[in-house]
């Protein structure tokens, strides 16, 4: 569907709003606000309505109002316009957009929805005629295929309203699920009965060009949608577990977790990891705020195993992209308790034989760049502090604990000054810096060691 042939009409005046009291929120203020916004914002570009929904429900509601205003919206009892069921589907998606649809916890219900509208417009459509819920079902397609940020420039009225060209109508409209499906169905052999039973005439095409029956097509859409609802026991704990991980997670980038969260978060993190729920983006708030919980996440994310070979050995995530990140933390005390236990970490990474340890790979990959950019941000900052354009004191607490990291760095022997090139650039700053103890005494000791 290309931008240029969307046209914005005006919001429909038929539209069913949605009230405070049908999200069984009362009177709750952030509720009809919510109601509002879903019940006017069709002329909006999704986009701008998922950024709104963001703004108004804090980050540990979003999850509960999604379940009680939105879902009722993608598949709803009554009457509902298309355009707000589409606008519900965006802003399930976008809530966790930065990671893979794989992992968001709606995608069950986008799937199941997908797949029984699209059954329905492909029963109207071998009758010749046309559904109404196409474009619903090209905007469920796009989310369910990882392209869902391709819709967020356009309203969802737009998209309600724009006709599909025939190669996006919901009949050559397959996900992976339902394809191999097909193909399950396609390779069993074909007896005298199933040739009398099907009617021949009523074939149609799929995207791929291949011939397919009305009957294989719906039988292989819920034979998809059966195998992806139905999880074993153990699928189910995992998934709840990584869930509420991922939860504590999201959260603890804005706020200080407490000790029980801490407890039930840490045993979780290889469950992260494997799951590639984390991005670099969560990293360096989660330091910020929590620190106690980033050290056994980042030796995670170093460690596990998070891909299969396809003799069936594991690899490690190496090199790993996360190792960016930690050389432009700033210099503060949560950044210097992370890096100090993570150079002292034994942890093996790769085979036990030949491998390394976590402390090993970041004293060699991020140390030296970590110094480097610390005395970069602490300039950066001492000259602001002199344009008058910041009054704390972040300088000079940065320079007194960046100088008392590296002392205990050479107490531990994790450096040696008289061997290692970033020791120069650092007794020039402690130089620079002498007025403060910590400076002072760390270039004496720079000085005798050399």
């Amino acid at each position: 569907m290309s931008k240029s042939s969307l046209s914005s009409p005006s919001p429909s005046s038929s539209s069913v709003p949605v009230t405070p009291s049908s999200m069984n929120g009362g009177p709750d203020p952030v509720r009809a606000s919510v109601g509002h916004l879903l019940s006017r914002a069709y002329s909006l570009p999704c986009s701008t309505t998922a950024q709104t929904f963001m703004q108004l429900v804090q980050p540990t509601a979003r999850f509960q109002l999604a379940l009680d205003a939105l879902l009722p919206l993608l598949d709803p009892v009554g009457p509902c316009e298309l355009a707000q069921r589409i606008l519900a589907s965006f802003i399930l998606y976008s809530l966790y957009a930065p990671h893979p649809i794989a992992i968001n916890p709606f995608k069950s219900v986008l799937y199941t929805t997908f797949t029984k509208e699209r059954e329905k417009a492909v029963n109207v459509a071998h009758t010749g005629g046309v559904c109404s819920n196409e474009q619903l079902i090209w905007v469920l397609w796009k989310i369910l295929k990882g392209d869902g940020n391709d819709i967020g420039p356009y309203s969802p009225a737009t998209l309600a309203r724009s006709p599909l060209p025939p190669k996006l109508r919901a009949t050559n409209l397959l996900l992976d699920e339902e394809l191999d499906a097909q193909s399950h169905y396609s390779n069993e052999p074909e007896t005298d009965d199933s040739r009398s039973g099907t009617d021949w005439s009523s074939t149609t095409s799929d995207a791929g060009g291949n011939a397919t029956t009305p009957n294989t097509t719906t039988a292989a859409s819920s034979a998809a949608a059966e195998r992806y609802a139905t999880p074993t026991p153990e699928e189910e704990v995992r998934n709840e577990t990584i869930a509420k991980a991922m939860k504590l997670l999201l959260a603890a980038r804005e706020r200080v977790l407490t000790l029980s969260e801490q407890r039930f978060i840490v045993p979780a993190m290889p469950l992260l990891v494997t799951s590639q729920m984390i991005t670099k983006l969560d990293l360096a708030p989660l330091v910020s705020y929590n620190s106690t919980i980033a050290y056994p996440l980042f030796v995670a994310l170093l460690t596990t195993n998070t891909s299969t070979t396809r003799d069936g050995h594991q690899i490690n995530n190496l090199p790993s992209p996360f190792l960016e990140v930690l050389p432009f933390l700033p210099p503060t005390l949560s950044t210097f308790d992370l890096m100090g236990k993570l150079l002292r970490d034994p942890t093996p990474i790769g085979h036990p034989a030949g491998g390394f340890t976590v402390g090993e790979l970041v004293r060699s990959e991020v140390l030296g760049r970590f110094i480097h950019e610390s005395v970069n941000w602490l300039d950066q900052a001492e000259r602001q502090e002199r344009e008058g354009l910041i009054s704390d004191d972040r300088f000079a607490l940065g320079v007194q604990n960046l100088c008392r990291f590296y002392h205990s760095l050479i107490k531990l022997s994790i450096v040696n000054p008289s061997l290692d090139t970033e020791s120069t650039e650092i007794a020039h700053f402690s130089l620079r810096n002498a007025r403060f103890e910590e400076a002072n005494a760390l270039y004496r000791t720079l000085v005798n060691i050399n």
